[in-house]
């Protein structure tokens, strides 16, 4: 049966005497009266998380070096999508119901006090991934200032010329801005972007067909003909791609209540879900595979790799207009996924920590202050010593928490919570446990990051890498389940 945030009335997500160091008002639940987003805001939030350069360059990259039949490729990005969103469904559930973020969600399996050990990780993903966001947002405004002022060029500082630099400055302040107006802003922003973005990329498609003509369709057929491997390795490369799709979205997906609590009813997240991540991913892949084909004809005359970066691909036209039109799509749509996935994530998190000192908005302004640092950093310091994969390996670890928090609301909850003793210290809270910390959820925890961190590290374990993240959601979900199945669950008439 569908659960609607309705079942519950604004008197019921009341909470009254919350400890001060586990309560303020963006930690507390949020009355249904007081919930704006449809729909529609969903769809855009997952939007603008596939609409990046990462997004498009990861997408069309897969097309040509995954070596199987483009159309087996397309259905492994498909794939993906409806899995991303059966997970996102089940962690965004309790967050229409209760209308809480991540975080206190976090503390019916870890306790109240252990709920900062997943957050404090999420806010380190996110931050190191806002940084490397925004430096390459500013290389958006970079394109379009050097187009206009015909490369000025200059002396650098840490790998970067003044044109940079201040091109960074403004990517930092047009985040913060956004960030500052409230999650209402940052809904009207997404609901902008989202529809525009596609909007140009379909213009630029046109354009770009226009000019190709009848070749296009043939030039876009031979990407999808392509099948150099076959058999059991066809089999393993399509598990790849839904893999590394899969772990492309895998860093929203923990925390996909931050944004679930602002719906008005489950069914809307439900649909946002299923327009905003299979279908949409549809069309975003439709779109990157068809620019490229058609840039590969036009600009490379279809000699050489097909370049899978649309910044290198607009860089090959000689069209100011056309440039500075590109680089703020690029703008809008890196904007869009650094706000969705890396500052909002991390506000919450670290809010969490000391909510009575620390507001949304101060967290806000600390995740800035910090990912200003490591993205000006970026291209002198961090880019070299091999970011990536520590990201995924905060990301494997991220994986067990996930299934232990799903399968603790699920399986052991049957999805009824006490919204008293989530921002209660009381000892005889029932999540209270051993001075706050759910032992036993640490240790399933260690058990289950050790395979998915190992995944990511272990050349044995390759064909696994892009896995990682489903097995250890998987293996924590499965191994909490199991030590949490004797464990006495506390109820009292404040469960809902």
């Amino acid at each position: 049966m569908t659960i609607d945030n309705n079942d519950l009335t604004d008197a019921d997500l009341a909470v009254s005497d919350a400890d001060p160091s586990l309560y303020n008002e963006d930690l507390a639940p949020l009355p249904a009266s007081r919930r704006t987003w449809g729909w529609f805001a969903i769809f855009n939030v997952w939007s603008n998380d596939i609409q990046s350069l990462a997004g498009y360059t990861l997408a069309a990259s897969l097309f040509i070096t995954a070596g199987i039949n483009g159309w087996f490729v397309f259905a492994a990005i498909l794939l993906s999508g409806f899995i991303i969103k059966v997970l996102v469904d089940l962690s965004g559930r309790p967050s229409v119901k209760y209308g809480f973020p991540f975080p206190v969600l976090a503390r019916a399996s870890m306790g109240v006090r252990g709920a900062q050990f997943p957050a404090i990780i999420r806010a380190v993903v996110a931050i190191f991934w806002y940084g490397a966001q925004t430096y390459f947002a500013s290389t958006a405004i970079s394109l379009a200032i050097n187009a206009l002022l015909g490369r000025p060029g200059g002396a650098e500082f840490l790998g970067m010329d003044w044109v940079s630099w201040a091109s960074y400055v403004i990517a930092s302040a047009l985040q913060v801005a956004l960030f500052l107006g409230g999650i209402e802003r940052i809904a009207g922003f997404l609901n902008i972007a989202g529809p525009a973005v596609y909007l140009v990329m379909i213009a630029l498609l046109v354009a770009i067909w226009v000019q190709v003509g009848a070749e296009l369709p043939q030039a876009v057929g031979t990407i999808f003909s392509r099948a150099d491997v076959t058999g059991w390795a066809a089999f393993s490369a399509f598990a790849g791609v839904t893999g590394t799709m899969v772990a492309y979205f895998a860093a929203v997906v923990i925390n996909f209540g931050d944004f679930a609590r602002n719906v008005r009813t489950e069914r809307a997240m439900r649909f946002g879900n299923l327009t905003g991540l299979p279908i949409s991913l549809a069309l975003f892949t439709f779109l990157s595979v068809f620019i490229t084909a058609g840039a590969y004809l036009l600009y490379q005359g279809g000699q050489g790799e097909p370049l899978t970066n649309p910044a290198d691909i607009v860089g090959l036209v000689d069209n100011v207009p056309l440039t500075v039109l590109a680089a703020a799509t690029f703008l809008v749509a890196t904007l869009g996924i650094n706000v969705v996935a890396n500052f909002i994530p991390p506000s919450y998190s670290l809010s969490n920590i000391n909510p009575a000192r620390i507001s949304f908005r101060k967290a806000g302004m600390i995740t800035a202050v910090a990912g200003f640092i490591i993205g000006a950093l970026w291209v002198a310091v961090i880019s070299n010593i091999g970011l990536p994969k520590f990201v995924d390996t905060l990301g494997a670890v991220l994986a067990p928490l996930y299934g232990i928090i799903i399968a603790d609301y699920y399986f052991v909850r049957k999805q009824r919570l006490n919204l008293h003793d989530l921002y209660s210290i009381d000892p005889e809270g029932a999540y209270h446990f051993t001075g706050g910390w759910n032992r036993r959820a640490l240790v399933v925890f260690g058990l289950a990051a050790v395979f998915s961190v190992l995944a990511v590290w272990l050349p044995q374990l390759a064909q696994l890498s892009g896995f990682a993240w489903l097995f250890g959601a998987a293996l924590g979900g499965l191994f909490h389940w199991v030590a949490m199945r004797k464990f006495v669950v506390q109820t009292s008439h404040h469960d809902r």
